[in-house]
């Protein structure tokens, strides 16, 4: 798993490096694939249900499972999801980010920044002993504390042997309520945090999720070790 991450993480950085106006999505999803195979491991993307590219890239008010395109060409102003999986040695890593183009409004300044917050709110509570619950009403009470929503039609999972396992981990909930944590757990925790309303629809190529009202949306994802003593971001190799 430790392996799978930094694969994972360090895939994303390739595509951090990348991201300026005038790059295309599929010039993105081509260099992580090649970083990925590059170090033995398999993009855990690839294939899945079909899906057709290495990474899932979404753009402004595309919330997830952007299908990278040649016309996609990212413009001043955008902001940009990028969630990466790999595979190695039968296990997977996960993580995403949400980086902007060049000079980006306040507004999506406000939320990308609301969004990895929210992230690292819930998981500070991913530790033995609470419950699902907690992490998912600390992600949605921080986003809101920004005046943002929660997506809640998609959320985040166990991660192993499988790319998604159980649990669910919603980015909204009921401390004290949901399945319990234990050591040894795996999990993608992955808030999806919304300007407008929390609803969602997918798009007629059958994977594109959009927010309904069209408003601004980001995602910020790590995979996470829930250890005895400690919690362990495993795709964490820096912003």
């Amino acid at each position: 798993m430790r392996r799978a991450g930094r694969i994972t993480g360090e895939a994303l950085l390739c595509a951090r490096d990348m991201i300026r106006p005038g790059v295309t999505t599929r010039e993105i999803d081509r260099a992580i694939r090649a970083y990925i195979e590059g170090q033995g491991a398999v993009p855990s993307f690839l294939g899945y249900n079909g899906f057709p590219a290495s990474a899932c890239i979404s753009i402004n008010s595309e919330v997830i499972h952007g299908i990278p395109s040649k016309h996609r060409v990212l413009q001043e102003g955008d902001i940009v999801k990028v969630d990466v999986g790999a595979m190695i040695g039968g296990y997977h890593g996960d993580s995403a980010r949400t980086f902007p183009v060049g000079r980006v409004s306040e507004v999506a300044e406000r939320l990308i920044a609301a969004t990895r917050e929210s992230f690292y709110k819930g998981v500070a509570l991913a530790r033995p002993g609470n419950r699902i619950g907690d992490i998912g009403a600390a992600v949605e009470e921080t986003a809101k504390g920004y005046g943002f929503s929660t997506v809640r039609e998609f959320v985040g999972h166990g991660i192993g042997e499988h790319l998604h396992e159980s649990p669910d981990v919603p980015n909204y909930g009921t401390p004290g309520r949901g399945c319990r944590l234990y050591a040894g757990m795996t999990v993608a925790i992955e808030p999806m945090v919304n300007v407008g309303q929390s609803k969602v629809k997918v798009l007629d190529d059958g994977w594109t999720v959009v927010t309904a009202d069209g408003s601004l949306s980001a995602h910020y994802e790590h995979t996470v070790a829930i250890l005895g003593d400690e919690t362990v971001l495993l795709t964490d190799v820096g912003e």
